[in-house]
Parts: C-alpha cells; structure tokens; sequence
C-alpha cells in the first residue's frame, strides 16, 4: 500500500479529478474572459477580433481609475476592519472562562451566514437619513451628525466598506480564534515566567506564530474587497455618482447594461490580474517576516 501511495503515478490519479474540476470551474471562465476581452462583442453576435483595444480604451477611461480607487479604498477599509477587530475579539474571547463563551463565539458569526441581501436591507434601514438608527443615536445625544450616509459622495464608500467589514468580520474571528488555539502553551507560559506582559506575549509570541493564519485573512480580506460588487449594487447602484463604482460593477454595467461584454470582460481581467499581484505581494511579505523572525 506504502508502495502504490508513494508512486508518482497513483498521486497523479488521485488529484488528477480534483484537477479538472477546478480547471472547469476555475481556469477555463478566466481564460475564457481574457479570450473575449479581445472582442467587440454584444453577447449575442458572433463578435470581431479587436485584439487589446479594450484595453487601450479602458486606460484613457476615467471611470476605470476612479473605480480603481474606490476599489482599494473598499479593501483597505473592510482589511483593517476585519482583521484588527476580528484579532481583539480573537485574543480576548480565547482567554474568556466564563459558562456563555460558546454562545458568544457562534453570535460572532451569525452574520456570516445570513444573506448579503438582508444584511444591505438592514443596512440601508440603520443608515436611512430619516428614520436611520445611527442618526436617532446622534439626535439623542444631541450631536449635529444627521445625514443620508448613503447620500454623500464622500461617506458611502465608506459606509458601504462597514456593511462588508460587519458581515464577515467573525468569519477572520475563527479563522484567527483557531490561531490563538495553535500556539503551544507552554511558549506562552515561558513568557509569563520570562516577566513579559499579556500584550507583550500577543505582539512578540501569537502574532509571529499565526502569520498562516494572517496571510489567510490578509488574502480573503483584500480580494474579497476588490471582488465585491453585491453591497454597491444592493445599497446605491454605484452612485451617488460614480462614488461607489468598483472594477465589478464598472464590468457588470458595460456587460449587462450597455451589451459591451467585450469591454466588461477586459474591466474583469483587469481584476484578476489586480487580485493576483495582491496575492503574491502578501504571499511574498509574510514569508520574509517568517524568515527574518
């Protein structure tokens, strides 16, 4: 049995379905949107070759690059959001003793599971300039903050950024929780003898020890915040303006709306070379803090 499991061959037939699949799900769609990116196309006639002109006309938009920015910013809200509250309450719930833990873990991930569509209606009833939660918060505290957050150029980007930062901040909680859980006790016991304090153990000890599961929520994090579209969609359809246009739904208004599929396939390439390069860029840095720690 060691044998046959050990022999290049059998490895081969055993990841070789595995393999397919994801390149049926996966590779063949990519290279299928770089394959018609070099089409003018309507998604119903048969198209012309234009080779990369819908590239060239995507750099000389100016909607590409402000849907660029928004994207960024959108990710790098939602990242910082997640993952530096997801590490508190990691750090804090793995030290907690007392009987309601449990519970308190899985109410940390109910939003997880609940659907992007009632959480932007919840949303978009919390953010309401009328009858909005936030707004009778400040009303009550006698603050002059009332507005329609989803109104103004300048705050529903990052309003929107919250929405996403909220629903899935407890699915980095576990992902980081499991981490705090891995480090091995008796490291962390060496430290309290050694006289470091709690917060000293956490930045010089867990953290070094969690970079997998950093580098995990880092890469989740970041492309799911260049991926999303459902949350601008839902909330505001892109606007105020073009406020809350990312690379998603600049693709999916040229694809769907306009009928450019051509020009909406090259906004999504676009994509996932932006995906890739921020995938590598973290892969890249978290293992040379590895190395160097």
């Amino acid at each position: 049995m060691n044998k046959f499991l050990g022999n290049k061959t059998a490895i081969l037939l055993f990841i070789m379905p595995a393999l397919l699949l994801y390149t049926v799900m996966v590779f063949y769609p990519i290279a299928q949107t770089f394959f018609r990116s070099m089409y003018e196309w309507d998604g119903l006639s048969e198209g012309t070759f234009i080779w990369f002109d819908n590239y060239t006309r995507l750099f000389q938009d100016g909607l590409f690059f402000t849907s660029v920015y928004n994207g960024l910013i959108f990710a790098v809200i939602i990242t910082i959001t997640q993952i530096g509250i997801g590490s508190i309450l990691a750090f804090a719930v793995a030290d907690t003793k007392f009987k309601g833990r449990k519970i308190l873990r899985i109410s940390f991930f109910i939003p997880v599971v609940l659907s992007i569509t009632v959480v932007c209606q919840l949303w978009l009833s919390i953010y309401n300039g009328e009858y909005g939660l936030i707004n009778k918060v400040f009303e009550l505290l006698g603050l002059e903050y009332k507005q329609d957050w989803l109104s103004s150029s300048k705050s529903a980007i990052i309003a929107i950024a919250f929405v996403n930062a909220w629903q899935y901040m407890g699915y980095h909680f576990a992902l980081l929780l499991a981490g705090v859980k891995s480090v091995p006790e008796q490291y962390m016991e060496a430290a309290r003898i050694d006289g470091a304090t709690k917060l000293q153990a956490i930045l010089k000890i867990n953290i070094p020890m969690m970079a997998e599961s950093y580098k995990f929520c880092l890469v989740f994090a970041i492309t799911g915040g260049l991926n999303a579209f459902a949350n601008m969609f839902i909330m505001t359809s892109g606007g105020p303006g073009t406020s809350t246009y990312t690379l998603t739904y600049l693709m999916y208004r040229s694809a769907f709306r306009v009928g450019e599929f051509g020009y909406g396939s090259a906004a999504a390439a676009v994509l996932v070379i932006e995906c890739l390069i921020a995938t590598l860029i973290i892969n890249r840095l978290i293992a040379r803090e590895r190395i160097s720690y």
